[in-house]
């Protein structure tokens, strides 16, 4: 069993859109994370992870998410799976909670047009 508190949480500005709110779980099948959008992130094209299922639920307020070419309306308690290789942005102004399975690490995503 593992728990952590928001102390032990590491803050990483991302873009002005998109703060994130990493939980140090140490674990390589699955990593949590919170995130701030507050705008459109990417700035401009999508992102893709190449590995990680994402799984993102919607803590509070509202925004959209664009998976390839469909665009999915989200609200307040709305849930997201995007598999591994999907491209995708978000927009809006909302705060999400995100595991990944396995465990998202920073060489797994990247930004693409």
């Amino acid at each position: 069993m593992k728990r952590l508190s928001k102390e032990e949480a590491k803050t990483i500005k991302v873009s002005d859109a998109c703060i994130a709110v990493e939980y140090p779980l140490e674990d390589k099948d699955i990593n949590a994370t919170t995130i701030e959008i507050k705008g459109r992130y990417p700035n401009k094209g999508r992102t893709v992870n190449l590995e990680c299922k994402e799984l993102a639920y919607v803590i509070k307020g509202s925004g959209k998410i664009v998976v390839e070419e469909q665009e999915y309306i989200l609200e307040k308690d709305s849930v997201v799976l995007i598999d591994p290789g999907e491209k995708f942005y978000w927009e809006g102004d909302m705060t999400l909670f995100m595991p990944c399975t396995p465990a998202w690490r920073p060489e797994q995503h990247k930004e693409v047009d």
